[in-house]
């Protein structure tokens, strides 16, 4: 399979609308903002496209078939691997139940219709930076007996250094920086490999091996969710 490289600046937004002409302006202003789209058009379509994508940015309608906006962002909060994801609703101006209601289930920011595409866009773009800022303002983790220093590229474990692979770092810092938050082995090829197709995923599963390997004692702070992917655990 193809192992190239996909741009990682580019932030990924997922838009769940079944309107045309809706999709066609919300997709075409965020690709103009730098964003890579992919659409939906139901609620089923929604949800699978999210958790197998874990985009950075959910732009989602209220008024869906199939599963309505409300009831997907109820689920994508309580799957551990979506419940980070920042949604921005769209809804009708009347709907102001709703409004308040998605609020409460877990939408971070709304935007009602008709809507004005410069509004939406600029309030994308926070979401996203407030999401970057929030997994990138750490680049120094000190737990009991294992420190990570980012800039250096450093690991110590009980104050003695440990050498790890660039790949070997950059996916412990991927999961320490998202620590809490189980990650597919699919977004880690995604996001620690930088693949946008998908390879072997037990190339993770190897990778992981040999890192919890060289953690020695601090390999308890990698878990494995059976069937999914990992987390960092720091309880």
């Amino acid at each position: 399979m193809s192992t190239s490289k996909m741009s990682t600046s580019k932030p990924r937004v997922l838009v769940v609308d079944d309107e045309p002409d809706a999709v066609e302006l919300v997709a075409f202003n965020l690709k103009g903002a730098g964003c890579d789209v992919t659409t939906a058009v139901d609620g089923e379509e929604a949800l699978k496209k999210a958790r197998d994508l874990l985009p950075d940015l959910i732009v989602l309608d209220l008024m869906i078939p199939a599963v309505d906006g409300l009831e997907v962002c109820k689920i994508l909060r309580r799957d551990v691997r979506t419940a980070s994801i920042p949604i921005l609703m769209l809804t009708a101006k009347a709907a102001e139940m709703d409004r308040v209601l998605g609020l409460e289930l877990g939408a971070d920011d709304y935007v009602t219709k008709p809507f004005s595409p410069r509004e939406l866009v600029l309030r994308a773009k926070r979401l996203l930076r407030s999401t970057a800022a929030e997994q990138e303002k750490a680049d120094h983790f000190a737990w009991k007996d294992l420190e990570v220093d980012v800039p250096r590229h450093e690991v110590k474990v009980k104050g003695r250094p440990i050498e790890l692979t660039s790949t070997e770092f950059k996916l412990l810092t991927t999961l320490a920086m998202r620590r809490g938050r189980v990650q597919s082995r699919e977004a880690l090829l995604r996001d620690a490999w930088e693949y946008d197709s998908l390879i072997d995923t037990r190339t993770v599963d190897t990778h992981m091996r040999r890192l919890r390997e060289k953690l020695g004692s601090a390999a308890k702070y990698l878990g494995t969710v059976r069937g999914v992917g990992y987390r960092f655990v720091d309880e």
